[in-house]
Parts: structure tokens; C-alpha cells; sequence
């Protein structure tokens, strides 16, 4: 009967993980290759875990901007505190430390680096946020792997020329990239330009399920956008801005070495 199978469902769900956890316990580390030439880590993105969106003289973002706008998010919420990293990193750091992890992939808010975009200046109180988490991670043997991008843009550049959907988009990521270089590229050997691009110009431009919210029908019912078209044009930036700042990186920044990737 149905208990019968309740039952059997639940012994074999039972000795299923009794064995995952066997299996597991019999891991160590000496079954991988040395910590030089292979890492074990984590990876956040800034904008679901820092918080801290009006601290430190950071500008808002198209995340900010969009999360605030009533039946944008289902449940209402938004990364305004998140996970309080922008306070509590150091807390975070040592628990990484802890699990044993030897690198550690997050990503930079182009809004605390740069608040305007192009359009301002940089920001000293966002570059020493960063500058102190870089610092504590080497000084926990924890290489930093950076991601310039992962889906957050400063809301001006949206506002002056349709952020990603226009060809000026590159100009300001290749400054942006150029910045974080400068800043930071002496400690961090290890760069991502974008967090999986395909994904933003789906969910952002085809879905309209992230900022700026744009689709049409049949795959949604946005006010603005074009699903047919607009993805492509995005797609097509992001390709030429990662060029852009690959060859920035390789022709200025780069020094020749086993700890200098993307």
C-alpha cells in the first residue's frame, strides 16, 4: 500500500546518503594535485551578498534602481542589506578560511569603483573596500579571482544611452576594467571580465526578468523592448566590450607568469 511504498522511499533516500557520506569522509586532500596548481574555492557576486547600496559614497545601480520598483521583485525584496558583507567581509573571510579554500571568486560593484560611470570620478571609499578584502584574502592564503562584471551597472549609464544596448557600453567597461587593473591588478592574477553574459542578455532583454526589464510578446509583457532583436544587440556589446577589456589587460597589465589568467 501507499504507507508501504512511503516507507521504502524513505529507507532508500536513507541508505542513499549513508553512502554519499561514506564516500564523502573518504575524500582528502591528498587525492588532488598540489594547492599550485589547483585551487578549491568559493564565488559570490556583489550584488547578493554586500549590501551596504548607500554606504561608502556608492552610486546606485540598475539593480538599486529596479529591486525599488513596486511588483518588479515577487516577493518585494532586494539586495539593499543581503548578506552584509560590505560590513561583516572580514567575519566571512576567516569562515572561508576556515572550510580550508585556497581562492575565492567575487565580483567588484562598478558603483562603488565608479558611481557615474565614465561621467565621474572614482571613488576612493569603494576602492579601499576592495583593496582591504584582496588584502585579507592573501593574507589568508586565498587567491582573489575578480569578476569585472556580473549583471550590475551604474543606473546613469542606462539613463544616458540604454546601457547595454548601446554601442557606448564599451567605452565605459573598458574604462572600468582599466580602473580595476590599475587598482588592484598587482595582488589579483586571476580575472573574469563577465559572469555569464548569455544569461543577461536572455533574462534582461528576451524575458524581461531582470534589469532594465525588457521583452515582448510572446515571451513576455514589458512596457519597453523587443525580444526578437534586442538580446542580439546586447550580445553583441558585451562580445566587443570583453574584447576590449581583454586587450587592455593583455597590452598594459599583463606580466608573463603562472598567476597572471583569465
Amino acid at each position: 500500500g501507499r504507507m508501504a511504498r512511503e516507507a521504502a522511499l524513505w529507507l532508500l533516500l536513507l541508505f542513499s546518503a549513508h553512502l554519499l557520506l561514506r564516500r564523502a569522509s573518504a575524500i582528502d586532500r591528498g587525492q588532488f594535485p598540489p594547492p599550485t596548481s589547483f585551487l578549491f574555492g568559493t564565488s559570490t557576486s556583489a550584488y547578493q551578498i554586500e549590501g551596504g547600496y548607500l554606504e561608502g559614497k556608492k552610486g546606485l545601480s540598475n539593480w538599486d534602481v529596479y529591486t525599488h520598483k513596486q511588483g518588479t521583485i515577487e516577493d518585494g525584496s532586494n539586495g539593499d542589506i543581503a548578506a552584509d558583507h560590505y560590513h561583516r567581509y572580514m567575519e566571512d573571510i576567516e569562515l572561508m578560511h576556515s572550510l580550508g579554500v585556497n581562492s575565492y571568486r567575487f565580483s567588484i560593484a562598478w558603483t562603488r569603483i565608479l558611481p557615474r560611470g565614465r561621467f565621474g570620478h572614482v571613488n576612493p571609499d569603494g576602492v579601499a573596500f576592495y583593496n582591504a578584502i584582496i588584502n585579507a584574502l592573501l593574507h589568508k592564503g586565498i587567491q582573489p579571482f575578480v569578476t569585472i562584471f556580473h549583471y550590475d551597472i551604474p543606473h546613469e549609464l542606462e539613463e544616458r544611452y540604454g546601457g547595454w544596448l548601446s554601442p557606448e557600453i564599451q567605452k565605459d567597461f573598458g574604462y572600468f576594467a582599466e580602473v580595476c587593473f590599475k587598482m588592484f591588478g598587482d595582488r589579483v592574477k586571476f580575472w573574469v571580465t563577465m559572469n555569464q553574459p548569455n544569461l543577461l542578455a536572455k533574462f534582461a532583454y528576451m524575458n524581461g526578468w531582470f534589469p532594465p526589464g525588457h521583452c515582448s510578446k510572446p515571451y513576455g509583457n514589458c512596457a519597453f523592448g523587443n525580444s526578437s532583436i534586442e538580446p542580439y544587440i546586447v550580445g553583441h556589446n558585451m562580445i566587443l566590450s570583453h574584447a576590449n577589456a581583454v586587450s587592455i589587460y593583455r597590452n598594459n597589465y599583463q606580466v608573463s607568469g603562472p598567476y597572471n589568467s583569465w
